[in-house]
């Protein structure tokens, strides 16, 4: 866990934070795995003060659950609670697109678009080489750059959280069976070149087929069809 300037518990909360959730979009650490503080500050050859802070932050992103007993596991996420947040993402994200077109562009959001585009780039180069983890990386810098242009911290960080948990309930499968890496969503050029036009029908055409394709694969499941994967 490197770190970028003088580390403090703060930063080393975070830094834990951020190490474990990797470990969780990873697959290392699957739904149901418990562990307690001491593990982990074991593990990271830390004090536990800032792995169970950090720890706490992860169960309050729904990442994990605890037991004051028995310490933390991740979290088990169930099909229909994967679709009841694509659902949510899809009414909130409808709304936010609607609101970033009818906006309009300043020299300043172009340049910021710029660099999303580059998320966009990324993801398509590690979807075409099947890197799944430096796919899901590029794939939520990508939507979490995208929906700050709104300027609400409260909506994006929520549309965040809600694409971070969809990403664990998905990463199982897709460790499960890698060819079907190969069909990863990877339309977020077309989402940048939309915004950018400013073409609100093709940017809620693009996103309304994504989010249908993701309850697809859902109802998949549910009737016991596990050979597909979600769209992510």
């Amino acid at each position: 866990m490197p770190a970028s300037g003088p580390v403090t518990r703060n930063t080393l909360r975070q830094q834990i934070a951020d190490a474990l959730r990797d470990e969780v979009l990873a697959g290392r650490l699957r739904p149901g795995q418990e562990f307690t503080v001491k593990q982990i500050a074991d593990q990271y050859g830390v004090s536990a003060t800032p792995v169970r802070e950090a720890l706490v932050d992860l169960a309050a992103q729904s990442l994990l659950d605890c037991d004051h007993h028995r310490g933390f596991r991740v979290r088990e996420i169930s099909v229909a609670d994967f679709r009841g947040m694509v659902e949510a993402r899809s009414l909130i994200t409808d709304g936010l697109f609607r609101k970033l077109v009818a906006g309009g562009w300043s020299g300043a959001c172009a340049d910021v678009l710029m660099a999303i585009r580059r998320r966009a780039d990324e993801a398509a180069r590690a979807a075409r080489a099947g890197d799944l983890d430096i796919f899901i990386g590029y794939d939520l810098r990508f939507w979490r750059e995208l929906g700050a242009l709104i300027d609400n911290p409260h909506i994006s960080g929520f549309l965040h959280q809600l694409r971070l948990r969809c990403w664990v309930f998905s990463v199982p499968y897709l460790r499960g069976d890698p060819s079907l890496r190969a069909r990863m969503w990877n339309d977020h050029s077309e989402v940048v070149d939309a915004v950018t036009r400013g073409d609100a029908e093709a940017v809620r055409a693009v996103i309304a087929a994504y989010h249908a394709q993701m309850l697809a694969w859902a109802d998949r499941l549910e009737s016991g069809e596990r050979s597909e994967r979600p769209q992510q």
